[in-house]
């Protein structure tokens, strides 16, 4: 007799149509199809002939795919597919994973461990170089020079700041792009391999940051509170509370980068989970001073030189004079702002020789440059 089942209505039709029922014996010889489709897993990993899994990994790398289902229709899955004449039929982007968690016949396999360990090396934690530049001074300039900087040292670079968006240098979107939603979206591109945020006060009592954690965290002033009465801030110790959310956000592998030139400002380092580099004009501040006395981080002016100082140790950056005055209308305060983007960028692990070349290759203009909105999607 056909094997019994469930009497499911479609294996029942389908019986129907070739003239047979549940009862029916088969001739000898005669093949009875059952069911159209295949919905039972049964589990044939250790099977698997080297070739099959040469190309079905073929077949997913081919459309660009790091976790894909790859359907067979083969009559023995130990031998070559060429030899059966056996063929690859579909790839699928969204595979299920049950099947493999739950066969109805066979092993289970965690597939999910295999999956994060072949998309994360160990001790991966899957995240990009995010850097957040908060405050009232300067801040869209610094992000900008931030930006160029790591887009110079290999990454491609998605900012979103005051002067637009832009992905690897190219304005894709004109005017103020610091909310909530811009952040998000250059976070959800898959092209982007850093990303730098500007933020405000203002947005991060009204949204939050964009980010759970970043690599870098900036805090360039503890200015405009005056601007922000309807949220009950009116003075820098209310601001204070506001703006070291940038600070506490910073990953233990991180830094925060903050403005020396205020003490209170200077102070907020030690609510940071990582290192603390401090930023000054002037590098005999008593707060500054005894910050490097303890090893600490940090870069200022000395007779003209941009310095990276660790401890008691300085290298001389760049002579800022080699700038020339391409920089007198980019920023207000245009030492401060060179100050903070190149300790941002040390911060990061960019080189001074690298910073250096960089700050002198900056072009200050603006060039709009459309793209499709779809890429800052994908």
């Amino acid at each position: 007799n056909l094997i019994h089942t469930d009497e499911d209505e479609t294996v029942v039709s389908e019986l129907q149509q070739q003239g047979l029922s549940i009862t029916s014996v088969p001739a000898v010889g005669r093949q009875v199809l059952i069911q159209r489709n295949g919905n039972v897993s049964i589990d044939c990993t250790d099977e698997v002939h080297p070739d099959v899994d040469r190309l079905v990994s073929l077949a997913a790398r081919v459309v660009g795919l790091d976790v894909a289902g790859v359907d067979v229709v083969a009559k023995d899955i130990g031998k070559p597919l060429k030899e059966q004449g056996a063929a690859v039929v579909e790839v699928n982007a969204g595979p299920g994973l049950l099947m493999h968690l739950n066969p109805a016949e066979g092993t289970p396999r965690h597939v999910g461990r295999a999956i994060v360990d072949h998309l994360f090396a160990p001790g991966d934690s899957g995240r990009i170089p995010v850097i957040g530049i908060a405050g009232s001074q300067d801040t869209h300039a610094i992000a900008r020079l931030v930006a160029w900087l790591l887009q110079l040292g290999g990454r491609h670079v998605g900012l979103a700041s005051q002067d637009g968006l832009f992905l690897n240098g190219r304005q894709v979107e004109r005017g103020p792009c610091v909310r909530w939603e811009d952040g998000n979206r250059l976070l959800m591109n898959r092209t982007v391999e850093a990303v730098v945020i500007e933020n405000d006060a203002r947005l991060i009592l009204k949204d939050g940051l964009a980010y759970d954690r970043c690599q870098v965290g900036v805090v360039t002033d503890l200015a405009g509170a005056d601007q922000l009465s309807d949220d009950d801030i009116h003075s820098p110790e209310q601001m204070e509370k506001v703006l070291r959310t940038q600070v506490d956000v910073v990953l233990p592998d991180g830094a925060a980068v903050l403005n020396a030139a205020d003490e209170s400002l200077a102070a907020m380092g030690s609510l940071c989970d990582g290192r603390v580099v401090l930023y000054a004009e002037n590098p005999d501040l008593p707060w500054l001073i005894n910050h490097c006395e303890q090893g600490g981080l940090a870069v200022w002016l000395r007779q003209g030189g941009l310095v990276l100082v660790t401890g008691t140790t300085e290298v001389v950056c760049l002579d800022l004079a080699s700038l020339g005055g391409k920089f007198l209308n980019f920023a207000t305060n245009v030492q401060a702002t060179l100050l903070a983007a190149s300790a941002t960028a040390w911060a990061l692990g960019l080189s001074p020789e690298l910073i250096a070349a960089g700050l002198r290759a900056f072009e200050t203009g603006l060039s709009w440059h459309p793209a499709p909105r779809p890429s800052l999607l994908r």
